[in-house]
């Protein structure tokens, strides 16, 4: 099985900018993101969605949380670095994160700040 390409420290940035992740940043070998929510409620359903979506991708990031804050880290241990996997599970994570129902829309929306972006 090939191994998949690992990026360098430097053709980080510009790849998280190609995919729409300005939240995201490198830090000690791994791509990292802390979301804020409203509470404890909220930090565990965003917990839940994203192990969802790890699990469905077979790419597993390492969580930690509490109370009204959840850190990401991905990084594809068996390449040993950060791959294409790590960018499109990020991408995959932050839209789910961060979706909103259409104003005027069939889906009303929570009145709460539930999970915040910039």
């Amino acid at each position: 099985e090939p191994k998949d390409r690992v990026y360098s420290d430097a053709e980080i940035a510009p790849k998280l900018q190609e995919h729409g992740l300005a939240d995201w940043h490198l830090e000690d070998g791994w791509l990292r993101r802390k979301y804020n929510t409203d509470g404890w409620p909220t930090t565990l359903m965003l917990t839940n969605a994203i192990g969802f979506l790890c699990e469905a991708a077979w790419h597993h990031a390492d969580l930690a949380i509490t109370w009204g804050k959840l850190w990401v880290k991905l990084k594809t241990h068996s390449a040993g670095g950060i791959t294409d996997k790590d960018f499109a599970l990020a991408q995959k994570i932050e839209e789910v994160a961060l979706w909103r129902p259409r104003p005027g829309g069939p889906l009303e929306g929570t009145p709460n700040k539930f999970v915040r972006g910039r």
